[in-house]
């Protein structure tokens, strides 16, 4: 499915409002470490590579993950509101901050190699390891 899709969502408290265009209904689990601190399990998300609105931002909070990313926050209660590029503005945005249910497709896994043993995903998906994702953004590791 490859239909454009305008999704708006808000964090726990309300005190921030997100509007984006999805360009495809894929969902991606990220099960890199900082993923997994961050939220305590994988994080799914789906991509937003142009046209995100941040209403609220005086109530976002950025913390600088990487040399290359940084995640965003609700000051106020916390919810995690994205992960984003700093070189080309790409957002992967958790799917459970989105309001309405499109039809999501699970595609993708990454940094599988540092999925824990204690769960497994029964979908069928591209799986990709932590240094195959970072050869595909150009970033270095950290």
């Amino acid at each position: 499915m490859s239909t454009t899709h305008e999704c708006r969502g808000s964090c726990l408290c309300g005190a921030v409002d997100l509007t984006f265009t999805i360009d495809n209904h894929q969902v991606d689990a990220c099960h890199c470490n900082m993923c997994r601190k961050w939220g305590g399990g994988p994080m799914f998300d789906v991509e937003a590579h142009h046209g995100v609105c941040i209403q609220g931002e005086e109530d976002v909070t950025i913390y600088a993950s990487s040399d290359w990313a940084e995640r965003g926050f609700c000051r106020q209660c916390g919810t995690h509101l994205f992960y984003r590029l700093k070189q080309d503005g790409h957002y992967a945005i958790p799917t459970g901050l989105i309001d309405d249910n499109p039809p999501w497709i699970f595609e993708q896994q990454i940094f599988i190699d540092e999925k824990p043993d204690f769960y497994d995903f029964a979908n069928s998906t591209k799986n990709m390891t932590g240094q195959e994702v970072l050869e595909a953004f150009g970033a270095a590791p950290e």
